[in-house]
């Protein structure tokens, strides 16, 4: 592209991404500084309050067009999972795990993997009371440490399932449409970088913490149930930029906590017939999405096989959670009831995904106003004129000031994700840390998949639940009854750790 002058609404747009995120850092909301940017950007553009006006209602309705898809999956996932609760099939799904907890230390692999899992295919929220209420009893009489346990679950649900996202796929998508990168290269790289940071986590973690685990007695869960809350935690919930700990306890039954005989009385308290769609429910769901995976990952070991392209993975796993979703209520309902049941739950799961995601709206629309392939719709202007590419020719302009190294570049970008993420949402500094890798990308000669990948990283670790005591992590610490403060600090350097060294292998691995 050829040199294009800076203007002055270039510069209230750099100057509006500084508002921005210093509202961040100040852990404030972000939705009302982005529209207040975005009126001033289109103001300082078109000269007229009128166009203005108009590209604040058409900043978020741009923003909706291009992630409604997104939206819509968390609504079918979520009405999915409802329609479980009422047969369920998620505590039959993890109940038997229980057994396999013999020790302290295989119960820390235990609860990971199956907090990973859950949280792959419906997000933490459900994973955090699911497991915290089945699994984290068990593992404490078997010796596991309270704080082990949060460590545990946030690592696998908060960070490595949330960060790559790889089913669901909003964070990929957010920032492969604000990088203007494929959705699907995206969400491979950002899943194999949360994987090698994850790993590296719950190692280093573990290492950290297994001299605190003790031999198998009942009386330590005792001990742990007559334990209070930390009476900081609604403080430190309510400073965030969402409060996404409200949302995790959203799908926490009355009882937090189960014992063997409450979960088998809740389990044998349904009709015969309710009892066996349960049992094969908790069997269908789960080999369904391994299915879908599968059909996502095959064709990438094997060429000859079809693969899905674009959208079409979100396509396929809404799909698949719609379909088993009518067939669980059915089975939990009967044919009439069914059908108010079925759009109860669709429409919980609308509710959900807005309450969750639809603060992203406004703030994607800001974003987006810099990315010259959503600018010209956002600022009203004619299909056949040329719309700026604010966020690139800034930067464009300054491509002299940028190091030719790629280490430099990735770890800048992990450090402004990083940042992003300390308001406690690990969503909301997406559509910024997507327009920047694409802007980047060419200046520094990098793939802008690998830098938003690497963003990815930074913001959904930092703000999703594992380094920010104001996040989500609040949920986790509660449920396991220790003070979030000190679950922060078990989680700083081994999270730390994995982000160095999967930003490393990004820059090796997609140079």
């Amino acid at each position: 592209m050829d040199s294009v002058p800076v203007t002055a609404a270039h510069w209230v747009y750099l100057l509006g991404v500084g508002a921005i995120v210093l509202t961040m850092i100040f852990r404030a909301n972000v939705v009302v500084p982005s529209i207040i940017a975005t009126f001033c950007v289109a103001l300082a553009w078109t000269h007229s309050p009128v166009a203005a006006l108009g590209s604040i209602f058409n900043a978020s309705f741009v923003a909706a067009k291009e992630l409604f898809n997104i939206f819509l999956v968390i609504a079918l996932m979520t009405a999915l999972l409802n329609a479980l609760k009422a047969l369920q099939s998620d505590i039959r799904m993890v109940e038997p795990f229980r057994a396999v907890m013999k020790n302290g230390h295989v119960a820390y692999i235990v609860l990971a993997g199956i907090t990973y899992l859950i949280s792959l295919f419906f997000w933490p929220t459900p994973a955090i009371p699911l497991v915290s209420a089945v699994l984290l009893p068990a593992a404490i009489a078997a010796g596991l440490p309270p704080l082990a346990g949060a460590v545990a679950i946030a690592i696998a649900g908060q960070g490595m399932a949330l960060s790559s996202d790889y089913v669901i796929g909003v964070a990929p998508g957010i920032s492969a449409r604000a990088a203007g990168a494929s959705v699907a290269v995206v969400a491979d790289r950002a899943l194999v970088l949360s994987l090698i940071t994850g790993l590296i986590a719950l190692v280093v973690a573990y290492l950290s913490l297994r001299h605190r685990i003790l031999p198998a007695s009942n009386s330590l869960l005792v001990e742990w149930q007559a334990q209070s809350g930390n009476g900081r935690s609604a403080a430190l919930a309510a400073a965030g930029t969402f409060d996404k700990a409200e949302i995790a306890r959203g799908t926490s039954r009355d009882a937090p906590f189960l014992s063997e005989a409450q979960i088998e009385h809740t389990l044998a308290a349904p009709s015969a017939r309710r009892i066996v769609w349960s049992k094969v429910f908790a069997i269908v769901t789960p080999l369904a999405f391994m299915a879908v995976i599968a059909t996502m990952v095959l064709p990438k070991a094997m060429p000859s096989l079809p693969e899905l392209k674009g959208g079409a993975a979100a396509t396929l796993v809404g799909g698949m959670a719609a379909m088993l979703m009518i067939l669980a209520t059915l089975a939990a309902e009967g044919p009439r009831k069914m059908l108010d049941a079925s759009a109860e739950h669709i429409t919980d799961g609308f509710v959900f995904a807005f309450k969750a995601m639809g603060s992203v709206l406004p703030i994607a629309g800001f974003f987006f106003i810099g990315a010259g392939e959503t600018a010209g719709p956002i600022l009203g202007m004619a299909a056949d004129a040329k719309p700026p590419h604010l966020l690139f020719e800034l930067i464009q302009s300054a491509q002299h000031l940028i190091p030719p190294s790629h280490t430099f570049v990735a770890f800048g970008v992990l450090l402004v994700g990083m940042i992003t993420g300390i308001d406690g949402s690990g969503f909301a500094g997406l559509p910024l840390t997507g327009t920047l890798s694409g802007a980047l990308a060419p200046a520094a000669g990098m793939d802008p998949a690998t830098l938003a990948a690497i963003g990815q990283m930074g913001a959904v670790w930092t703000g999703g639940g594992t380094l920010i005591a104001w996040s989500s992590l609040i949920a986790v610490a509660g449920f396991a009854r220790v003070p979030v403060l000190a679950a922060v600090r078990a989680l700083l350097f081994p999270v730390l750790t994995g982000l160095f060294v999967s930003t490393l292998c990004a820059v090796m691995l997609w140079p």
